[in-house]
């Protein structure tokens, strides 16, 4: 079974036609890269997916149920965790106020071991959101989605400005709960980071998809990296 499925997807904001046709899926226990520039419509997927958006035409399968059209609610009622951009923590609450929040559900996610595998949010636990750094916020999202221990986690640009080594963090978890059986769909624009870790790649340009494939052979096309994802030809190292 696919922990994801969708076809023919067809979204709008106002008159503004975004998403046109867009397919994708993610089978259980892989990481999926969706990959493009800037304004392809990588975000307005994940919304479309996760229900914060309503597609006009298409539809969203998650673990054999239809989704389409669900508010996010239910849709996370069925194992899906959701990090959207922009790192939105409880500015008013400490770190450990902020892991508490979440529900935790039966699994390998536990706030003792956020604290293991993030030890910066243990020795920050008793700061507020606010007081954070820009990575610290980032790594506290990520934290409170796998508490919830997701079956599928979708997570939108992850690594959007932090430090190489924070990102190598971030992504290390990654790796770590897809070992675990959890399912990703990775949004980012670090396309060498993105294609290091992941299974398959998806590519949007302009609201359609014009790659599919193996992340692997993607990645080392440095001609097409460049020309649909805009990509450095630096090499992403994860270390050992």
């Amino acid at each position: 079974m696919n922990a994801l499925e969708a076809k023919g997807l067809h979204s709008y904001y106002g008159k503004s036609h975004i998403l046109h046709g867009v397919s994708i899926e993610v089978r259980e226990g892989e990481i999926v890269a969706l990959l493009g520039r800037n304004g392809a419509g990588k975000s307005t997927t994940l919304k479309s997916l996760i229900g914060l958006v309503r597609p006009r035409e298409g539809e969203v399968r998650m673990f054999g149920e239809t989704t389409t059209g669900q508010p996010p609610f239910r849709v996370a009622a069925l194992g899906v965790g959701y990090v959207p951009e922009g790192r939105r923590v409880f500015a008013n609450l400490t770190v450990d106020e902020n892991l508490r929040v979440p529900v935790e559900r039966p699994g390998p996610w536990t706030v003792e071991r956020v604290y293991k595998e993030f030890p910066r949010l243990g020795q920050r636990k008793s700061n507020k959101g606010a007081q954070l750094s820009g990575g610290e916020q980032e790594m506290l999202s990520i934290a409170r989605a796998l508490l919830l221990n997701p079956k599928l986690l979708m997570l939108d640009e992850p690594s959007q400005g932090l430090a190489p080594l924070i990102v190598a963090d971030v992504f290390r978890i990654i790796v770590e709960a897809r070992k675990e059986g959890m399912s990703i769909l990775l949004v980012e624009q670090n396309v060498r980071a993105a294609v290091t870790i992941a299974d398959r790649a998806y590519v949007l340009a302009d609201g359609s998809m014009v790659y599919e494939g193996s992340a692997r052979e993607f990645g080392a096309d440095e001609e097409r990296v460049r020309e649909l994802a805009g990509a450095s030809a630096e090499v992403w190292d994860m270390g050992d």
